[in-house]
């Protein structure tokens, strides 16, 4: 069984990305080892502490070389909504103008590429698949809630979101304490295939990700 690594800003993005992995192949039975943050094994609900520094701080670690000896593949998340921070250093904008989220993402690709290291990176890159957020994981859940132009929006994702699911569901999400169950009751239609399948070209950074899969020609045998 092909089992994936992951390692996330926190436990909501790990949700997200976990169901959209079952969309993408079709199945519940997939392999998923919460790298970072870990996850609280007698709660599913609770994870250590994340964050973006310690997204690149684990990527330089001994934990990230050793994790290709127990997943086929490791999936790297980040977002780039506070990029121009400092210790993240990537700006938005260059002598052209506003970059497009293609273009950020390349950027921030190339930083992990250095704090992976080039060698190391040459040997197991194909084994490394980039979830890089344009600008919040937020953003790839609007296809979901909006047909017009803002299912397409990179900016503002969460308030946004929230102003759908205020009307059609019990909850809105608190961007300082969110609530993994809500993302699990958002993020799962994504495991319909079909659902998945339609809407993933409508976010740029979404679109990204999954042809990042594609490239891999990952196969998933149906025990069944």
């Amino acid at each position: 069984m092909i089992s994936f690594g992951l390692i996330t800003e926190g436990l909501t993005d790990q949700i997200v990305i976990e169901d959209i992995l079952s969309g993408y192949f079709n199945t519940d039975d997939i392999i998923v080892n919460p790298l970072q943050p870990e996850r609280d094994k007698d709660n599913e609900n609770k994870s250590d502490y994340g964050g973006w520094t310690l997204v690149f701080k684990y990527c330089q670690s001994n934990d990230f070389r050793e994790a290709f000896q127990f997943n086929e593949y490791v999936i790297i998340q980040i977002d780039t909504d506070v990029s121009e921070e400092k210790n993240y250093n990537i700006h938005k904008r260059d002598e052209n103008g506003e970059l497009t989220p293609e273009q950020l993402i390349e950027k921030v690709k190339e930083k992990f590429q250095l704090l992976i290291g080039e060698d190391f990176y040459i040997k197991y890159n194909h084994k490394i698949i980039f979830a890089i957020t344009v600008y919040s994981i937020e953003c790839w859940l609007l296809p979901l809630y909006y047909q017009d132009k803002r299912k397409a929006k990179i900016t503002n994702c969460l308030n946004t979101l929230n102003q759908e699911l205020g009307k059609r569901e019990s909850f809105t999400i608190d961007a300082n304490n969110k609530n993994p169950q809500y993302y699990r009751k958002v993020s799962r239609q994504y495991c319909e295939q079909k659902v998945l399948m339609k809407l993933y070209q409508e976010n740029p950074s979404f679109k990204v990700f999954i042809q990042e899969i594609e490239k891999r020609n990952i196969v998933i045998e149906d025990d069944g």
